[in-house]
């Protein structure tokens, strides 16, 4: 439903409708099925919610643009971390991102009186107050506020127009008094990195600002970035450059990080909205470049037809992702959980400047294009979604970036700086990625021409060494150093889970990664690379089955190190019985399972160590050091859920009594209460490890939504790859 559709009475807000609830069988399967209109999903959070201060500044909301831009704030429009704003723009997309908008703060004067609508948080107080003149915030799916006060209702709605630059506010006032009603709009303005606050003391910030038709251009010259603010109604009055100092992140500050930020405020827009009327009009928030003049070339032509026509097309934009999915998956029940699913994965495919295609962004707010985390995520992201022009662009971007035979783990804020490499799993989960590829597409052709090459490469610096002593053992395995793997956090310098030597999913994707080559050789014509691939995989899993197996607690070592071993029971196991191809029997698939049941299990995804292990950690929470000691030992990752899922289906067998119970027990609750708690229509990137599992970390994480949605998808619905059967014949 439009949230711009006229209403019959003044008081137009959204009642929460039926089709909200989530269905109770969500896995039942329908038959094939033309798809005219796809309801957008809906978010409703009234005043109960709204009332509960606390409890509503956990509430967030995020809008993206494709770029690595986006748009972020609460239900309360009170930002609570410096991450928070409304135009946050990514100036080397989709990195190196940037606070150019803060917020907009709303007032409305009417026969004297004066009624806020913002609020803004310091350290001892919230003010002003104008969040208590909020009456609802929806999303649907688009961030709307719906506030009141003294018989002017005014409604406002955010967005961010797909590829562009710019975050488009659509007001609609309507004012049911007898008297002419006043609104003003005032910006909040910052240019700084988003890891870092502004002190207006120390001169950090200094603006250049050049008046326009119906708004103000300012310009940072050090940034090289400019914002450009217009607005389709009333008039922009410049004002006396006030620095509103001092606003307070608490977010920021429990997690013991910068918190406290000053925002310059330029001056105002004045919109006249005459008695028992109505008026719509638009504000817009552009980035441009400082050198371009006398505006960025979007800011040319804007107006309000121009921005009620990159609404519509965003609308539609949104629309026909879910018609494509409904398309791709008429076994899938459009509800509610699902679309927000469909929704949220849509945020993550950015487009990179340096390669000019299509990267992922591993999380929202703070993280980058990583190659570890697009190359897991992918399957969910692109794959399930039928997206597979965009798992094309995917693979090509860091196939351009491959060196000595490694995929980079992250790429850097600036153009021109080298990627970082510092992973030994990301280049073993390109070959999974390139399989999944396959599956889904049967385009051989595409894998031989573009990829084949970069594959061969990869593989002969795996077995001759690479870089950060990567390199296959004299026992076929991968040895690597520490901090290479997904848990490789530090501290003062020094690895909190170095895992060096041999960790357990390396050897199960190194492993994977051999039988993948033998079966692309085979397919390309040289048999006498894939018998050498095949009988190194052979001796691999020979070595593997008889030096990480614990027959003693049934289940797999979390690494080897020449003769120490490290028997922590760890989640990682979970991938070696996941993946295509396992090197584990029937039997010990089972156990391993088991123990990871039995273990780690914690309700949103699984724990990173086992409870009983004394270095566990149960809450993530405090300052960096105490969150990094915890993100690995004892906080769930929801994206676990994903390999957990198809290693239990992989053990008990695709009956529709297990894929029912995996449904029920594994995946309803992330999918049904998750999606309505830290990130509003997302899920959250991390949970406490003891109860209730608060939700932490990044409030949208790519893999989070990708591998529980891919597990549904290819598990519990059971809709297989076209061309699986094919390439595991």
């Amino acid at each position: 439903m439009s949230c711009l559709r006229k209403r019959n009475s003044t008081v137009f807000f959204l009642q929460r409708s039926s089709r909200d609830l989530p269905a109770a069988d969500a896995h039942n399967v329908k038959g094939d099925k033309k798809v005219e209109h796809v309801r957008q999903p809906r978010i409703y959070v009234g005043p109960a919610s709204l009332s509960d201060l606390n409890r509503a500044l956990q509430l967030e909301w995020l809008v993206t643009n494709g770029l690595g831009g986006y748009a972020s704030s609460t239900v309360l429009g009170v930002n609570t971390r410096k991450y928070h704003g409304l135009l946050v723009s990514a100036c080397n997309p989709p990195v190196n991102r940037h606070v150019l908008l803060s917020k907009l703060d709303e007032e409305v004067e009417i026969d004297t009186n004066r009624y806020v609508f913002s609020a803004n948080e310091f350290r001892d107080t919230i003010f002003p107050d104008g969040y208590r003149n909020l009456e609802s915030f929806v999303l649907d799916p688009l961030p709307t506020f719906n506030y009141h006060a003294s018989g002017f209702y005014l409604k406002k709605t955010v967005f961010m127009p797909h590829l562009r630059d710019m975050t488009i506010i659509e007001y609609e006032a309507v004012n049911s008094r007898d008297a002419s009603a006043v609104l003003r709009v005032y910006p909040l303005v910052n240019m700084r990195h988003f890891h870092h606050t502004t002190d207006s003391q120390a001169g950090q910030l200094k603006f250049i600002e050049q008046p326009v038709e119906n708004g103000v251009t300012l310009k940072n010259p050090s940034l090289q970035k400019s914002l450009t603010l217009l607005c389709t109604e009333g008039t922009y009055m410049p004002g006396r450059s006030v620095w509103i100092k001092n606003v307070y992140f608490r977010v920021d500050a429990a997690r013991g990080e910068n918190c406290v930020d000053d925002e310059y405020q330029p001056g105002f827009f004045e919109v006249t909205v005459p008695s028992e009327a109505t008026k719509r009009f638009y504000v817009a928030a552009i980035g441009g470049r400082a050198e371009e003049e006398p505006l960025p070339r979007q800011a040319l032509t804007f107006d309000a037809a121009v921005a009620r026509k990159l609404y519509e097309e965003e609308t539609v934009r949104r629309e026909r992702l879910l018609k494509d999915f409904s398309q791709s998956n008429p076994a899938a029940n459009l509800d509610s959980w699902i679309k927000w699913l469909i929704t949220a994965a849509d945020c993550f495919v950015v487009e990179r400047r340096s390669t000019g295609a299509k990267s992922v962004i591993a999380g929202y707010h703070w993280f980058e294009d990583w190659g570890r985390d697009t190359l897991i995520s992918l399957p969910g992201l692109t794959l399930v979604t039928g997206r597979f022009r965009d798992a094309e662009e995917v693979l090509l971007t860091f196939k351009q970036y491959c060196k000595n035979g490694l995929i980079p783990n992250r790429f850097p804020d600036c153009a021109g700086d080298e990627p970082v490499y510092d992973s030994v799993d990301a280049t073993l989960w390109f070959f999974n990625a390139v399989f999944q590829y396959l599956k889904y597409t049967g385009r051989f052709d595409f894998v031989r021409t573009e990829l084949w090459e970069t594959l061969q490469d990869m593989i002969e610096h795996h077995i001759h060494g690479t870089m950060f002593d990567i390199h296959m053992d004299e026992d076929y395995l991968l040895s690597h150093g520490s901090r290479l793997t997904w848990m490789d956090v530090s501290i003062d310098g020094k690895p909190v889970t170095p895992r060096t030597g041999k960790a357990v999913e390396i050897q199960a994707l190194w492993y994977n990664a051999l039988r993948i080559m033998q079966v692309l050789a085979l397919r390309f014509g040289r048999t006498e690379d894939a018998e050498r691939y095949g009988l190194i995989a052979d001796r691999a899993r020979d070595s593997f089955n008889r030096r990480f197996w614990w027959a003693e607690g049934n289940y797999l070592f979390d690494s080897v190190n020449g003769g120490v071993v490290d028997s922590s029971l760890r989640p990682n196991q979970i991938i070696a019985v996941s993946l295509d191809f396992c090197m584990l029997d029937d039997v010990k698939k089972q156990k391993v399972f088991e123990s990871v049941w039995r273990e780690l299990w914690g309700t949103y995804g699984l724990r990173t160590l086992s409870s009983r292990d004394p270095r566990y950690v149960g809450k993530y929470e405090g300052g960096i050091p105490e969150r990094d000691r915890a993100y690995h030992n004892g906080t769930v990752w929801a994206w676990l859920l994903g390999p957990f899922v198809t290693a239990f289906l992989n053990v008990k067998g695709h009956s529709s009594q297990w894929r029912r119970f995996a449904f029920e027990r594994f995946l309803r609750p992330l999918f049904l209460e998750q999606i309505r708690m830290a990130g509003l229509g997302s899920l959250s990137e991390i949970f406490d490890g003891d109860p209730p599992h608060c939700p932490r970390g990044c409030i949208s994480q790519a893999w989070s939504v990708a591998e529980p949605l891919r597990a549904y998808i290819e598990d519990i619905i059971f809709k297989r790859p076209p061309y699986e059967k094919d390439l595991k014949a």
